[in-house]
């Protein structure tokens, strides 16, 4: 003998309900693809502004110390020939050895001295030239806190 199965009925769905829940679901996703894309936007200009000031930091921070380079090399160069001027002007022996090691003495603290105003310029260039990377870290580190 065969038993009866019992079924509950199914209930039709209101078609224009079924349209309004998906017309909701379609708007809020279509709401948060445009949250999603201006957030996007905006972290992409604001990467691009980092990057330009970052480039225009290098620039100028080059120019800045090629022209220190270029004047360190231009005092050692004039205490050369100057020195070299003073040389054929020597008439002995001792005034050689005092004129040289004068000027060995010199030379050595101009190169000293030199170094170290290259070195801070150049601990200044990269100082100059991470921060708006370095901004631009901070800013989205704390918007991500925030989220």
């Amino acid at each position: 003998m065969v038993k009866a199965v019992k079924t509950e009925a199914f209930m039709p769905a209101d078609a224009a309900e079924m349209a309004d829940q998906f017309r909701n679901y379609a708007e809020q996703a279509l709401d948060q693809s445009r949250d999603a894309y201006a957030k996007m936007k905006v972290s992409m200009e604001d990467a691009q502004k980092a990057i330009e000031a970052t480039v225009e930091k290098v620039q100028s921070a080059n120019a800045d110390l090629g022209l220190k380079a270029i004047a360190a090399i231009r005092k050692s160069t004039d205490a050369s020939l100057t020195h070299m001027e003073k040389l054929m002007g020597v008439k002995s022996f001792s005034a050689f050895v005092e004129l040289q090691t004068s000027f060995l003495r010199e030379q050595t603290e101009l190169a000293v001295s030199q170094s170290k105003l290259l070195q801070e310029a150049a601990q200044k260039t990269v100082t100059e030239v991470t921060a708006p990377a370095k901004a631009a870290y901070e800013k989205v580190a704390k918007e991500l806190k925030v989220a």
